[in-house]
């Protein structure tokens, strides 16, 4: 029997820490003396009561989870996250419909970053600074933060971790998970606190650059102008998020490694970073290319524009500065392929990792070898870790689970009315948990507004479901899952 126990309590304690990143937000605003105060208020008070009452049906819980209850805790904990989230965005009027609401919280939480504000603008300062919140926790995973700031939460939490984390290697710095966790999230601050300076000495105001240094290094792409990074017209700026972007889709262990290990051989000789940055240069040159040919762009402006979008694209932060929806439509194919493959495993990109499209590769390249040498033995390793055949199993599983629900998400959406380009880009935005999409009624740099209520909730389990990886929503649905035995 499932110990519903646990997950209430773990759960009403991760709401007392959404309460208290509500009360930031609520900080801001009552300093800006703006309208959005009183909505905090109450929204603080209801994530308290709301975990108070979780932590009151958790009492007496043993501190020891299962599988089962680890997968669902993760998958109740992002869905009632999203819930409460969505509440300072409906009691302030803001987003008073409570589809789009829930739409935009999600879309934080899973750093997708695609928005139904059409004017980003009108938002006060502590809403504002609500959904950036939502996408720099949720850039690590929210159940990985408690796991640094309280492991003795969770006794499961390597369970937990498994559920939560993404790509199919495993990769440990410590022993303890806990410390991994606090080592990772040290290096995400770092890294937001760098970001974040760099872009205020570029010419950013203080709010302003710590808002986009957190939706950058977590690769969500939410910004405070609804022109994104375009808005400043500054190339300083441009550079400055592109090398950022393409930090953060770099695995953390690797950075780990690199910086308090001095491992700079095996960092440049991962084969995952090569993939990574090969992608990057070649969607880059391609690009450039038509930029050049079909857009009359300058070569300084092509380079630029281009592999800002590139790593935009593959880091799947969504920002821009510049409307790709304009471009030539094969340069759509390339960044489409871009926002399939992703970033590095254990960073904060989505999409399928890197990691998986060097296993497809050495896999396919051992089938080539079989033809000829049917009997040979041939292992398939990646950066000197075998990959059992277990594995490379689980990676056919995810590649069909990812194309299935892209394929079908894809046909419910046409059913609904939007066009044939717009869904299929959207399906791949939101199962990679990109943000933009590529076409003409929704562009790169357009709202989701318009699309029915209806889509708006298969999206938001989409980008659920991309966020934790399929496997870890999908199993709640099989009836094995709930048998006891």
């Amino acid at each position: 029997m499932l110990n519903y126990r646990i997950i209430y309590k773990v759960i009403g304690t991760l709401l007392y820490i959404e309460a208290v990143m509500m009360m930031w937000c609520m900080g801001i605003s009552l300093y800006m003396r703006e309208d959005d105060s009183m909505a905090f208020i109450i929204a603080v008070t209801l994530t308290l009561m709301g975990g108070i009452g979780l932590r009151f049906l958790g009492r007496k819980s043993e501190n020891s989870l299962g599988r089962r209850e680890a997968y669902l805790l993760v998958t109740l904990t992002w869905i009632i996250f999203s819930l409460f989230g969505s509440l300072p965005f409906i009691i302030s009027g803001y987003i008073s419909d409570f589809t789009n609401a829930y739409f935009e919280t999600i879309s934080g939480f899973t750093t997708t970053g695609c928005s139904i504000l059409d004017e980003v603008e009108v938002l006060p300062h502590g809403l504002l600074f609500w959904r950036t919140m939502t996408q720099w926790i949720g850039g690590l995973g929210i159940v990985f933060f408690t796991i640094a700031i309280i492991p003795s939460l969770m006794g499961g939490n390597v369970k937990v971790f498994s559920a939560e984390a993404t790509g199919p290697i495993r990769a440990k710095m410590h022993p303890r998970l806990s410390t991994t966790a606090q080592w990772i999230w040290s290096i995400y601050l770092f890294l937001t606190i760098g970001c974040a300076l760099c872009y205020y000495l570029s010419g950013m105001g203080l709010f302003d650059c710590l808002n986009y240094a957190m939706t950058t290094t977590a690769t969500g792409g939410f910004s405070t102008h609804s022109d994104s990074t375009g808005y400043y017209h500054s190339s300083l700026i441009d550079y400055t998020t592109i090398v950022f972007m393409f930090l953060s889709g770099v695995s953390f262990t690797m950075l780990y490694s690199l910086i308090f290990k001095g491992r700079v051989k095996q960092f440049f000789k991962n084969t995952e970073l090569k993939l990574y940055c090969s992608l990057i240069i070649i969607a880059t040159a391609f690009i450039t290319f038509f930029l050049l040919r079909y857009n009359h762009y300058t070569l300084g402006e092509a380079i630029k524009n281009s592999l800002f979008q590139v790593v935009s694209f593959i880091t799947t932060t969504g920002v821009f500065n510049d409307d790709a929806a304009q471009w030539h439509h094969i340069t759509w194919v390339v960044l489409s392929v871009c926002m399939v493959f992703g970033g590095c495993a254990g960073s904060t990109a989505g999409g399928i990792k890197c990691v998986r499209g060097v296993m497809i590769l050495k896999i396919m390249q051992n089938e080539l070898k079989h033809i000829l040498h049917p009997r040979a033995v041939l292992p398939v390793k990646v950066n000197g870790i075998n990959v059992t055949y277990g594995q490379q199993m689980t990676l056919m599983a995810f590649f069909a689970a990812y194309f299935m629900l892209a394929l079908v998400s894809y046909f419910i959406m046409i059913l609904t009315g939007v066009d044939s380009t717009n869904s299929f880009t959207i399906a791949l935005s939101c199962a990679s948990n990109v943000g933009p999409t590529l076409g003409l009624e929704i562009g790169p740099t357009m709202s989701w507004n318009i699309l029915p209520d209806l889509v708006k909730w298969l999206l938001s389990l989409l980008m659920l479901m991309g966020r934790l990886e399929i496997f870890t929503v999908v199993v709640l649905f099989t009836p094995s899952f709930w048998k006891d035995h």
